[in-house]
């Protein structure tokens, strides 16, 4: 999956982009935080769990 596609779901759902870290982008909605790897493309498996993790799947 893209990244910003990724990214467009997570915003979609509230999180808003906080800071760059280290190698991830850090992504914030209230107390709820999701570190997302800054590469063009994201593994699928990690993008799946991590779209589960939130119930946006």
């Amino acid at each position: 999956m893209k990244q910003r596609d990724l990214i467009k779901q997570l915003e979609a759902a509230g999180f808003v982009f906080e800071r760059h870290g280290g190698n991830h982008d850090i992504y914030c909605r209230g107390n709820d935080i999701e570190k997302i790897p800054r590469h063009k493309e994201i593994n699928e498996s990690l993008a799946r769990m991590i779209l589960r993790k939130w119930k946006l799947l």
